[in-house]
């Protein structure tokens, strides 16, 4: 639908028509009347409404156009302020002027067939109207303002949607002809507007409180006007209108008086109405004002209950948010301090792992160059080696014969509760000597089968070698930190603090490159193992008898003899203690330094760091189990003796892959457990290289590409296997 539309222009003949009519209108001797109908017009042109004025024109036909307002801009409606007859039928208006009652001559108002919605109130003001046509409109009601119409003799409002009439049209006594829709009326009821305009004006009046008169008493002195004002045209008309008026002198003052004294009731009745209206519009401000009063005194209680709530609120999270952001802070710096601490605990093994990883290499060429002598295969201590090598295999061969000697002896105990005991015991050496044949047949089989020794003898290199064990137990420290990194950026995010954002960037990018060193550097050690073992390989092939197990013996037996002589000078209650917290490794530095649990007693964390023992955790564990054993000691003496008799060689003793943490500060505890940041309920599991992340658990990895914390590309992924 176009937004402007053009007016439409009229036809050659509409427009030759209105030129005509212009024209005939401006000749001399012509009528009063200006006829300017069928000639297409949108609207009233400005040359009508000059000619109207000037030649003092009575009569305005402009029906059967196209009119949508009967006043152009910069027009005005005193214009035709001599027009008595103002015929509109047959247009588009959608309303008439608001000051339609400057029209005070006018007689005849026709506006049949329009699109009016209703009537201004200004056509009360039409004082001479005598017809009034708005039949097929729109107007759904009329103005109260029609009663004034002091000369109405003929209404038109039928074909409307009109169903009440105005009380005040009872006060238009002149009325003779009422055309409505009786049948769609409400007021006055149908039957009442069936029966004529007689008796709608009587109902009316009976409404209304007034004695009900005929219009043929009213409409002599209407008459008499109109005359009064034809006469004025003619020769003799002053001479006429004074004989009419002395006739009918003493009748018009009689109607005279009657309406004076009508108007003084309309006047009181008005003013008692207009003095009710007043009193009833003071009583409802006054309440107004009231409930006003009320509500604002309401809203401004809860203003400040809720402003109340709001500080009190906001304190508290003020407060919260600057214990939390010193939470922080110390975390921070703990965790800064460990990382500087591990990068050159870090540093410092790596010197010394180079100085071992040397002289390790010198020991075993020296002890691959050296053949394995006749006097080494005559000391093999085989049973002991092959026991200690199937230990771990008939651990479950062990407590199932148990368990089948248990079940036996329940069900004869059951069954046989009368039998005697030279049976059971019978049974019991029977299940005894099965035993030590599965044993003894599982330890041929050891002895046997060179590609198990092989696999015994690889797995304790592996688990013996000094190096190894190291790079282990820093991937193992630098997994914790990087979890611990990961939770704390988490925890800042979600309070928005970006202050230190760039520092822990930093550190967990510093070590992401040290895990990343350590992983190369136990692949390279793997390796190193590897081909050692393959050199070990091809001089077996002499197939030498026993020669993994002559291996196995001397991997046992690696370590120095002067350290050796070291460690044997060490309490075996000490011994114990270190391998019981998986500390074995620091059993060269306890007897280097030459401790006892007496002089443990005497000493402090800070003792124990110079020493050697960096791990927090584990130097208050060796105190507090040190000091244990000496209390226990004191009433059980035989506990510090050493036991009598050599110990024969039994296998290493599977012990945890890491050690004890160095246990952190309370209020890290919570931040080691962490939930993935994809599905939300499992534990993140996998370290993100090279962006150090620890944010995601092994299912929902899988299918990603980048770390959904930093979206850097995923390089490699590493499981953490959290210890209980």
């Amino acid at each position: 639908m176009p937004l402007f539309f053009r007016k439409r222009k009229p036809s050659e003949e509409a427009r030759k028509r209105l030129e005509y009519q212009m024209c005939l209108a401006k000749e001399a001797g012509a009528d009063d009347i200006l006829d300017i109908s069928k000639c297409e017009l949108s609207e009233i042109p400005f040359g009508a409404f000059a000619t109207c004025k000037v030649l003092q024109k009575k009569v305005l036909i402009v029906h059967t156009n196209l009119l949508t307002s009967l006043l152009p801009k910069s027009c005005s409606l005193l214009s035709l302020a001599t027009i008595k007859v103002l015929d509109l039928h047959d247009n588009q208006l959608t309303a008439l002027p608001d000051d339609i009652g400057q029209l005070t001559a006018l007689q005849v108002l026709n506006v049949e067939r329009n699109q009016l919605t209703c009537l201004p109130r200004s056509t009360g003001n039409l004082i001479q109207l005598q017809t009034l046509n708005v039949k097929d409109n729109r107007l759904k009601e009329l103005p109260d303002t029609l009663g004034e119409l002091r000369s109405l003799r003929t209404l038109d409002i039928s074909e409307n949607e009109i169903q009440r009439l105005p009380r005040m049209l009872a006060h238009v006594r002149t009325l003779e002809t009422l055309s409505l829709d009786a049948l769609s009326m409400v007021y006055p009821p149908q039957e009442v507007c069936g029966a004529g305009t007689e008796a709608i004006q009587q109902f009316l009046c009976k409404e209304s409180g007034l004695e009900y008169y005929p219009p043929s008493q009213y409409l002599l002195p209407v008459l008499e006007q109109d005359g009064a004002e034809n006469s004025l045209d003619s020769p003799d008309g002053p001479t006429d209108r004074l004989c009419r008026e002395e006739e009918e002198w003493q009748n018009r003052f009689s109607d005279y008086e009657k309406r004076k004294e009508q108007k003084m009731l309309e006047k009181l009745e008005f003013e008692r109405r207009l003095e009710l209206g007043q009193r009833e519009h003071a009583q409802l401000l006054q309440q107004s004002n009231s409930q006003k009063d009320e509500i604002l005194q309401t809203v401004k209680e809860e203003q400040s209950r809720l402003e109340q709530g709001l500080s009190e609120h906001q304190r508290f999270l003020d407060a919260e948010r600057r214990r939390l952001q010193e939470q922080l802070k110390r975390t921070e710096q703990n965790i800064s301090t460990r990382i500087q601490k591990l990068l050159q605990e870090n540093q410092r093994q790596k010197k010394s792992s180079e100085i071992l990883k040397s002289l390790e290499n010198e020991r075993i060429r020296m002890e691959q160059l050296m053949s394995i002598t006749q006097e080494e295969t005559e000391n093999l201590r085989r049973r002991e080696i092959a026991s200690a090598m199937q230990q771990m295999l008939t651990e479950s061969c062990k407590s199932r014969l148990i368990q089948m000697a248990y079940e036996s002896q329940r069900q004869n105990l059951v069954q046989q509760a009368c039998s005697s005991m030279a049976d059971m015991d019978e049974r019991f050496q029977q299940i005894l000597s099965w035993q030590q044949m599965d044993q003894n047949k599982a330890i041929s089989q050891i002895l046997q089968e060179s590609a198990m020794q092989k696999a015994a003898f690889e797995a304790l290199q592996v688990k013996k070698d000094l190096m190894h064990r190291q790079i282990r137990k820093q991937i193992k420290l630098i997994e914790t930190e990087l979890l611990q990194l990961t939770q704390l950026e988490l925890k800042r995010k979600s309070l928005d603090t970006e202050a230190l954002q760039e520092m822990i960037s930093e550190q967990r990018w510093a070590l992401s490159s040290l895990l990343q060193q350590l992983l190369k550097e136990k692949t390279q050690r793997e390796e190193e193992l590897r081909e050692i073992l393959t050199e070990l390989e091809a001089q077996s092939e002499t197939k030498q008898e026993n020669y993994w197990l002559i291996q196995y013996q001397r991997l046992l037996n690696q370590k120095p003899l002067s350290l050796k002589l070291q460690e044997e000078g060490l309490e075996r209650p000490l011994v114990a203690l270190l391998a019981e917290l998986s500390a074995e490794h620091y059993l060269p530095i306890f007897a280097h330094h030459r401790l006892s649990l007496a002089m443990l007693s005497r000493m402090g964390p800070a003792d124990l760091a110079k020493v050697g023992v960096s791990e927090a955790g584990l130097q208050h564990e060796i105190l507090r189990r040190a000091q244990e054993l000496l209390d226990a000691a004191r009433t059980q003496p035989e506990l510090l003796k050493p036991p009598e008799g050599g110990v024969l060689p039994t296998a290493p003793e599977e012990l945890p892959e890491a050690v004890r943490p160095s246990a952190p500060p309370a209020e890290l505890l919570e931040v080691q457990t962490s939930e993935c940041v994809v599905c939300l309920e499992r534990e993140a599991q996998m370290i993100f290289l090279n962006c150090g992340h620890v944010c995601c658990c092994q299912l929902c990895s899988q299918p990603l590409r980048t770390c959904p914390l930093c979206r850097q590309d995923i390089a490699q992924r590493l499981r953490i296997y959290h210890s209980s």
